[in-house]
């Protein structure tokens, strides 16, 4: 599946979430989805719990969460010592 095609499966809507990034036609936020991979989730744990869900659904999650990533600059809020 293409880039965009992916991309197209994320939803920025103010009314929904509070304007946070969702799948789709559901109110799970890409934060969600990343979270439960983070503490362990296999797509498949999750396929099985959202029926819903595609895997491309979860594998937009991680392409929109790269691209925002992508053009986020970072600023160390501290210094190490030397």
């Amino acid at each position: 599946m293409e880039k965009n095609e992916l991309l197209n499966r994320i939803e920025v809507d103010p009314g929904i979430m509070v304007g946070k990034p969702i799948i789709r036609g559901t109110r799970l936020t890409v934060q969600y989805i990343l979270g439960i991979l983070g503490r362990g989730a296999t797509v498949e744990e999750i396929l099985q719990e959202y029926k819903g869900l595609s895997r491309e659904d979860i594998m937009a999650c991680l392409l929109f969460a790269t691209e925002a990533l992508d053009s986020f600059t970072y600023l160390p809020i501290y210094r190490k010592a030397l």
